[in-house]
């Protein structure tokens, strides 16, 4: 399906002056090339390129874009069993996932040189045998800055994604502004945003699969909570973008769905500090969404409600963050001595 190229950025009708900085900034809404890594990379370049004409500084790619999200399917899970072909389908699943680091991310970083844009990518994470949901940050110089891992899988993702730790909450300091990212229903968590405002984020990013009406009222309320520009993208796809039946079958339900079935309707969006729809909702096709971000109203949306500044009560409410790695397994090998310790 050819793209949907966004209407005109729009641009909020105020002063500007010499001391606000205005970013274009670009939401993909597309499917993956499932179970095909190599041609998702293609596809992904493809789109960059077509932002960056359009004058795109920032593009942001949905939930899974690399690797796939694998809607509809339950893996063959029951409480007390997994079958047989639902251990086959993660084996194919989990090949289509990319390790980080790994020639998928140095890829993805060159698209990001090549087109001097800012990259928000989400993508499959393989770490040994178990998977992530992650989104991947490059700079417009084509290197990567890191990543945020999902820390909180939503259901039945939980059997095939391992949870995030608050090592990875990130949020960069970069000559756009301050970008960082959650994904799909972990923005629900309160806990979770509040430890975003607290590290500054002006640029908030929000990959997701959630296409319902009611994603919007959460995008809204986050703009508005933490006086930032809040950017979702989501796939937009049909059954075909799937494989075929048997390789790939929706569950629970009782008959095939035609292969030009909406499975996943987008509703990418960006949305301002002051909770204005800037660009999207987008629910027709693939397409591209942009607009032109004024860094002068996130100081005016904050003069109403700063959430980790004057509008907040730390005698009264706070929040601490365990932001270290945690590791499952330590070797005494490799934990330096420290000698005998002095008695008090």
């Amino acid at each position: 399906m050819a793209l949907v190229p966004a209407a005109d950025p729009v641009v909020a009708e105020v002063d500007m002056g010499s001391d606000t900085q205005s970013v274009r900034a670009t939401v993909v809404q597309a499917s993956t090339v499932f179970y095909d890594t190599p041609a998702t990379l293609d596809k992904a370049e493809r789109l960059i390129a077509d932002a960056a004409t359009y004058g795109a500084q920032l593009v942001v790619f949905p939930e899974a874009f690399i690797g796939g999200y694998p809607r509809g399917s339950n893996f063959g899970v029951a409480i007390g069993s997994r079958s047989a072909k639902g251990k086959e389908e993660f084996r194919k699943y989990h090949a289509s996932a990319i390790d980080v680091p790994g020639p998928e991310v140095e890829r993805l970083a060159g698209m990001a040189g090549k087109y001097k844009v800012y990259l928000v990518v989400g993508v499959i994470e393989r770490e040994g045998y178990t998977l992530y949901c992650t989104a991947l940050f490059f700079d417009s110089l084509g290197q990567y800055m890191g990543k945020h891992r999902k820390l909180m899988p939503t259901a039945l993702e939980r059997v095939i994604w391992g949870f995030g730790d608050g090592s990875t909450i990130p949020v960069f300091e970069t000559p756009i502004g301050k970008l960082g990212s959650l994904i799909c229903w972990e923005n629900r968590m309160p806990l979770l945003r509040t430890a975003m405002y607290g590290k500054g984020v002006e640029i908030y990013c929000a990959p997701t699969a959630d296409a319902r009406e009611t994603w919007q009222s959460s995008m809204t309320h986050i703009a508005l909570e933490g006086g930032c520009f809040v950017l979702s993208a989501n796939q937009f796809c049909r059954r075909n973008d799937y494989p075929p039946p048997p390789d790939y079958v929706f569950g629970n339900r009782e008959e095939e769905l035609p292969p030009d079935s909406v499975v996943c309707s987008g509703g990418s969006v960006i949305i301002s500090p002051s909770g204005a729809v800037l660009a999207g909702p987008n629910y027709e096709a693939e397409a591209l969404i942009s607009a032109d971000l004024d860094f002068g109203e996130i100081v005016r949306a904050k003069f109403d409600f700063d959430v980790v500044g004057h509008y907040a009560r730390p005698d009264v409410l706070s929040l601490t963050v365990k932001d270290h790695p945690l590791v499952p397994v330590s070797f005494a090998s490799n934990i330096k001595a420290e000698g005998p310790k002095k008695l008090l």
